[in-house]
């Protein structure tokens, strides 16, 4: 090819991404409450539409063009992938059934997770590949969402997904041969519902969570609506056996739990509120109501103490307990028994810190044993599990890392009071410890993950940031050994701040390539999450919202004020919820950071209800209709408040085209919007990917690279290659 050549195709390829595509503005109005709202982009909500689809592509290629051109991409994509391709094995989601230990293991440079059995969490080394997604799918795009193995370890009920949709089906596996067996059971698993799975004792049956099916509801209802059913292996899926759900809410969430008896237990939640409620199946077959909203129970779990004619459930409990207690509850396996169901009592009281409460197919916060019970606390961010006798006495507690946080609690085989508990920190790899209460001993276990990075030369401080209304807000700083707190340092602050969900001690390897370049990190625990309990989940929820950015904001004013950085070296990031976050920073206090990061966020929150799972997410950001909710989600929504001429800091969107959680129409709108003002904006979609959950290795270290080349071509940092 000649010199001209060569030249023109260089002009023409640059020429394509020098701009981004323009989106016309095409005007809608609204009226709220009396309130009309003009929205100019709505046309970007349809995906089916030709230019919408016209108009994503060429901010890929503009996105593209300037994030290849980053200065040392090359290297950075080299250490990038050099971390996450690294062999460090790591375990998790581990259950005991029968004689066998099963988990979910990750293994770089395997593209996804894959389920493995075992005899023993002291042997690992010897355990056996069950379902393996990378040998299902070469392109890495098939992901495990949840398994259930039966009783006695024989079978294993896995839900498989593509493309981070996260619409999963149940394939029945053998455990001995690792091969499919019996019929494929559809739509047990969605994105925001999620999905369950709970076998009956004798291994030839389970109840299950299941989606409209056919011409059973209208397309816009197929992913509402769950309702359990119940499904005998080797007999047409056609044929199962409605239980329970006809008449919960549309936006009903379910888990499903068996004792070794066949009595069930069904928790409820009503979206993503927070509101539940719980049903047990008794021998014969009869549903009954146990809890209702109002009684503030936020999680139930079968206890392990089965005996007789009789059922014990816990129950954590918010009523009158904002830190939460802990409850138990004596029932009839039978309807009909003599014996009625014993009063609820008291097992573990509330104290200062907060009972953890879950709502998960397998909940990690709580574990019973034979005569003890595991429970974890939120100590504001951090988290330690300790260990009670059955009447709520406490009897030891096993040793955790500082500052860390126990993400899984684990009972150990049938009849013995052992726990495995997985631990960690924000530079302590996630390790696996047994804890023996016999002997008062805590030993760390070979599931225990390999670290790829070290971070001995950094430490954690965690400090307070006062908000606006002088509420003290937690700050965890990873930073290195020895820094000088002159102003100068490049920094990234992160955070949440919804749903209750409660921001702990993270380990993450990648993070290293950020701070071995001389990257402050921090991460707030902002209210709207519960590390300080109900209460400080609900002052950052509904018309409590605006608490939520101001806390933010505080901890990114905090550390300029404490002298770790300046705003031209500031840069913010944040997901999905913490997504409307960074829209809300960016709105609110443009002149506070120098560049943002969002992934997946939220930003038009007067439409957000009517995406096709947005009905989920009323109960915690509230609803257009009700006139005092709109007002709150009018002030602060990030789309309706972008400012033509305002100085905006640069700005990265992220989001993948399957995602269910939050539709990726969210982020073209605000994008169209942004660059309308004049502000330096660059929207990535990724075509096979969904909110994140089950994206591939090769996705991962994609996505890695293109934000940590964004943040040191914005923050000034020149890169330097690591000295080996």
């Amino acid at each position: 090819m000649n010199a001209t050549r060569l030249l023109t195709l260089i002009f023409i390829a640059n020429a394509a991404f020098a701009t981004p595509p323009v989106a016309p503005i095409k005007p809608v109005s609204d009226t709220y409450h009396g309130v009309t709202v003009v929205d100019n982009y709505r046309w970007l909500e349809d995906w089916n539409d030709p230019a919408v689809k016209a108009w994503s592509d060429g901010q890929n290629v503009h996105a593209r063009g300037r994030l290849d051109a980053l200065p040392h991409i090359a290297e950075i994509r080299d250490r990038v992938a050099e971390i996450l391709s690294a062999q460090s094995i790591s375990y998790g989601g581990l259950h005991f059934a029968g004689d066998l230990l099963f988990a979910i293991k990750r293994q770089p440079p395997k593209q996804q997770p894959f389920l493995v059995v075992m005899e023993s969490a002291l042997h690992p080394e010897a355990a056996r590949v069950l379902v393996d997604p990378n040998a299902l799918n070469a392109k890495g795009t098939t992901a495990i969402d949840w398994y259930v193995p039966s009783p006695d370890g024989k079978l294993v009920a896995v839900s498989l997904s593509e493309g981070g949709s996260e619409s999963g089906d149940v394939h029945v596996f053998d455990v001995t041969t690792g091969q499919p067996v019996f019929e494929v059971v559809p739509r047990a698993q969605n994105g925001t519902g999620g999905g369950a799975l709970a076998w009956l004792p004798n291994g030839k049956s389970f109840f299950y969570t299941r989606y409209p099916q056919g011409n059973e509801r209208p397309p816009e209802d197929r992913d509402f609506y769950m309702q359990v059913y119940h499904h005998v292996l080797g007999t047409p899926v056609t044929q199962d056996r409605y239980e329970i759900g006809k008449d919960f809410p549309k936006i009903a969430e379910v888990i499903i739990e068996t004792s070794h008896s066949g009595v069930a237990l069904v928790s409820m939640q009503k979206g993503d509120g927070g509101e539940f409620q719980h049903y047990a199946r008794s021998l014969d077959g009869n549903w009954h109501q146990l809890t209702h909203y109002e009684d503030r129970v936020v999680q139930a779990a079968l206890a392990p103490d089965t005996a007789g004619d009789r059922t014990g459930i816990y129950f954590v409990s918010l009523k009158n307990a904002a830190r939460g207690q802990l409850l138990k509850l004596t029932l009839a396996s039978r309807t009909g028994s003599s014996t009625e169901p014993t009063p609820m009592q008291v097992v573990l009281h509330e104290g200062p810190d907060t009972l953890v409460s879950e709502f998960s197919l397998h909940a990690s916060n709580l574990a019973f044993t034979a005569t003890r019970i595991y429970a974890t606390y939120q100590l504001g961010g951090p988290s330690a599990v300790r260990a009670f006798d059955l009447s709520g006495l406490p009897v030891g507690e096993p040793r955790q890392f500082p500052v860390g946080s126990v993400t899984d609690v684990v009972a150990g085989s049938s009849g013995s009071d052992t726990v495995l508990f997985r631990d960690t920190s924000y530079i302590d790899v996630p390790s696996w410890f047994a804890f023996d209460p016999a002997v008062s001993a805590t030993s760390k276990t070979p599931l225990s993950q390999t670290a790829p990075v070290d971070f001995a030369d950094c430490e954690v401080v965690r400090e307070f940031a006062a908000s606006k209304d002088g509420t003290k807000i937690p700050v965890n700083i990873i930073r290195k050994k020895g820094l000088v707190l002159d102003g100068s340092h490049p920094c990234l602050v992160t955070g949440y701040g919804g749903y209750g969900i409660n921001i702990t001690p993270a380990f993450r390897a990648a993070r290293r390539v950020l701070v071995e370049q001389g990257v402050i990190f921090a991460e707030a625990n902002l209210r709207g999450g519960a590390e300080f309990g109900d209460e400080w989940h609900h002052l950052g929820s509904l018309t409590r919202k605006q608490n939520v950015f101001d806390d933010f904001a505080a901890a990114c004013s905090h550390m300029i004020e404490a002298g770790y950085t300046y705003s031209e070296k500031l840069a913010v990031e944040g997901g999905s919820n913490g997504g409307l976050l960074m829209g809300a920073t960016l709105t609110q206090n443009p002149a506070l950071m120098h560049c943002v990061v969002s992934h997946v966020g939220i930003y038009d929150m007067l439409r957000v209800e009517l995406s096709s799972n947005g009905a989920f997410n009323i109960p915690e950001f509230g609803t257009v209709k009700d006139e005092a909710q709109f007002k709150a989600l009018y002030a602060y929504s990030p789309y309706h408040h972008v400012r033509d001429g305002e100085k905006y800091p640069a700005i990265l969107f992220l989001t993948g085209a399957n995602d269910p959680r939050v539709d990726p129409l969210q982020s073209r709108k605000m994008t169209a919007r942004l660059q309308a003002a004049g502000a330096d904006c660059l929207l990535r979609t990724t075509a096979d990917s969904g909110h994140g959950i089950g994206s591939s290795l090769r996705q991962s270290i994609a996505e890695t690279v293109d934000v940590d080349a964004f943040l040191f071509s914005q923050l000034g940092v020149d890169y330097r290659p690591v000295k080996k």
